[in-house]
């Protein structure tokens, strides 16, 4: 099966060129995409032929850094003391959620997540998932439902000693079992939860699996202190001892509360950065400044919502107050997520992953001022229809594999089970 998409504007997400003419498009997660000038004067019948009407087609987005387990907190009971710092809504708020999930919970913030950020552009996510008293069975549980949707996935399960070495056992075992039959993560929660032991065990079971850590780096000043009350050394130090820097596929989430030097060392090494605009505002930890690590950040939305244009957009409006920014440059943050992916081999992101965008602008669209149509014109209503490994899986606005009325019932009604348990 294939796709002939006839009559577009392809935008090259790298360069910013743009081409009219047709575009074809092969199935499955290595199929290829191929720009046509002319129409082939013969047609494979099993290829089915879209006119786009001269829409734009490009990229499809990839969210850096997710937590899924969070989307039936949306509008839920606060705790009945407001928290005052970020170790407070850590204990008051999402250890409480996260404690309280069971795999029918997962599964159904799982499709809903997926199926919306779907709907947003998003073909591909990287999550970090928690549910310590619903450890064994949760990433594949994550796994199908995405796959139902058809959204390629780099999973992780959030292992941690805040719950006792049993939890933390539990989740060291998930995450080798999941890691028998796919590409994945090996989740840390951050330094201040992590013991030296979990942090050695973690570490040597990445290598085993030729892997890397994705974890929480300095989001809060709490993590510094914290690290060295109970360990003896900052959160990077102890990363850097135990080899997560030397992993080309370690994600280190967050990164605010770091020394100049502590930068120049993430720079240096071999792990990427994942900036959370919106969350480090939401919880007042500070603002992300990337200067010296630039080419190696890319974006997440850290569960607050699933629209990856609005997390660029955010990166955007608030870095323009800290840092050296521009359209450009919150741009190229969106789209670094493809070249770990890409460097990394890690399957999922081919050129067979677009979205068409149904964007008519006051204003002439051009290579040089795209970055600035990004920022300033774009949103995710734009978002017309979503091809992920060669096949749609939105069509003008709608999931095509899944019922939205059924995901978004069976969504809400987790939630009131969820909150009952809060």
């Amino acid at each position: 099966m294939a796709l002939l998409l006839k009559n577009v504007r392809y935008l090259d997400w790298y360069n910013f060129s743009i081409v009219e003419g047709h575009v074809w498009v092969e199935e499955g997660v290595k199929g290829k995409m191929q720009i046509l000038e002319n129409l082939p004067d013969e047609i494979a019948p099993d290829t089915e032929v879209v006119d786009l009407q001269y829409k734009w087609l490009t990229k499809s987005w990839v969210n850096g850094h997710h937590h899924i387990y969070s989307t039936l907190a949306r509008g839920m009971p606060m705790p009945e003391k407001t928290p005052e710092n970020f170790t407070e809504i850590l204990q008051k708020i999402w250890w409480k959620v996260d404690k309280a999930l069971d795999l029918k919970m997962i599964e159904a913030s799982a499709m809903f997540a997926a199926m919306d950020a779907a709907k947003r552009g998003t073909t591909f996510i990287i999550d970090h998932h928690s549910s310590p008293n619903a450890i064994f069975d949760s990433l594949d549980t994550i796994a199908q439902a995405f796959e139902r949707v058809g959204v390629g996935h780099l999973l992780c399960y959030e292992i941690s000693d805040r719950d006792g070495l049993d939890k933390r056992d539990e989740g060291l075992d998930e995450t080798r079992n999941y890691l028998k039959y796919h590409n994945a993560l090996v989740g840390l929660h951050a330094s201040f939860t992590v013991s030296d032991e979990t942090l050695e065990r973690a570490t040597e079971l990445a290598g085993e699996f030729d892997t890397g850590i994705h974890i929480h780096l300095a989001e809060d000043a709490a993590d510094r202190s914290e690290s060295i009350r109970k360990y003896g050394a900052a959160p990077l130090e102890r990363l850097q001892k135990y080899g997560v820097l030397d992993m080309p596929k370690s994600i280190l989430g967050h990164a605010i509360h770091l020394t100049e030097e502590e930068k120049k060392t993430i720079a240096q090494s071999k792990a990427w950065i994942v900036q959370n605009m919106e969350s480090n505002l939401n919880n007042k930890v500070g603002v992300f400044q990337g200067d010296l690590f630039e080419n190696k950040v890319f974006l997440g939305t850290d569960g607050m919502h699933n629209d990856m244009l609005r997390s660029a957009q955010a990166a955007y409006f608030t870095g323009l107050n800290h840092e050296e920014m521009s359209p450009v440059k919150a741009y190229a943050r969106l789209r670094a997520a493809h070249w770990y992916l890409s460097n990394n081999h890690l399957e999922g992101d081919g050129s067979n992953n677009l979205l068409v965008l149904d964007y008519e602008s006051p204003t002439p669209v051009h290579p040089m001022n795209f970055p600035a149509h990004f920022i300033y014109g774009m949103d995710s209503t734009h978002i017309d229809s979503v091809i992920a490994n060669g096949r749609f899986i939105v069509r003008h606005g709608k999931a095509v594999n899944v019922d939205e009325k059924e995901v978004v019932a069976k969504a809400q009604e987790q939630a009131l089970r969820l909150w009952a348990k809060l």
